[in-house]
């Protein structure tokens, strides 16, 4: 399939789960995650429509800030782990930063930026061992207690686990949105958590189903068959 069937095909998806949600396409944005594309590959997505990207390593990400500096309406999403040390390189560039997942990091933000940077709190709900971010109740402490001019929470960020059980992909991403009302709910300033960034190629019509709002699809675009 070409890179505009693999977009129509995942937009047919994205329609069909909002209807059963009673939401509309519009309440969902489709971040390309193009980690394993070069610039030319996300060129096709952009051509296509697509503005929202995201990547997951800091020097792929600046790279392709650069390659794409022409393109002022994009919209850049870092969603891998973030180390402290490459803050600093990024900060300029990202509009999302899906994967603040400890303080030393919202520490080390806050230290480096100038201006708000919107992020979304990790929250690893279904508390496996091998995944980063804050369980549900360290989430709520965390934003209870933050004084950061610098650091708006957004929402929150999940990654699901590795199944094709649906059912417990349904208890997980019902999970986050839970906590994201939650959280909505106290009110706190920097903290107005409306989103919920969750769902990827392999889940994404079921994170839509359950409330996602944003939802990074790599796979399922740049595949070409």
């Amino acid at each position: 399939m070409s890179y505009s069937e693999n977009l129509q095909a995942v937009e047919n998806k994205i329609t069909n789960a909002v209807g059963k949600s009673n939401r509309q396409r519009s309440d969902v944005h489709l971040v390309a995650v193009t980690k394993t594309v070069d610039a030319p590959a996300m060129e096709k997505l952009y051509d296509l429509g697509i503005r929202h990207f995201g990547e997951n390593r800091a020097e792929v990400f600046t790279e392709k800030v650069a390659a794409f500096a022409d393109k002022t309406d994009i919209v850049w999403h870092f969603i891998g782990s973030l180390q402290t040390r490459k803050v600093r390189a990024i900060l300029p560039y990202i509009n999302y930063l899906h994967s603040l997942d400890r303080k030393s990091l919202a520490d080390e933000i806050e230290k480096r930026a100038t201006e708000k940077v919107a992020c979304f709190l990790q929250v690893n709900i279904s508390e496996e061992e091998t995944k980063h971010g804050f369980n549900a109740e360290e989430a709520i402490a965390f934003v209870s207690t933050q004084t950061y001019e610098h650091i708006e929470i957004v929402g929150l960020m999940t990654m699901a686990p590795n199944t094709d059980d649906a059912q417990a992909l349904h208890h997980v991403f019902q999970g986050l949105k839970a906590l994201q009302l939650e959280i909505e709910k106290l009110g706190i300033a920097n903290v107005p958590c409306h989103e919920v960034s969750m769902g990827m190629t392999n889940d994404f019509e079921i994170a839509v189903e359950e409330g996602a709002t944003f939802i990074r699809v790599g796979r399922a675009l740049v595949e070409e068959n």
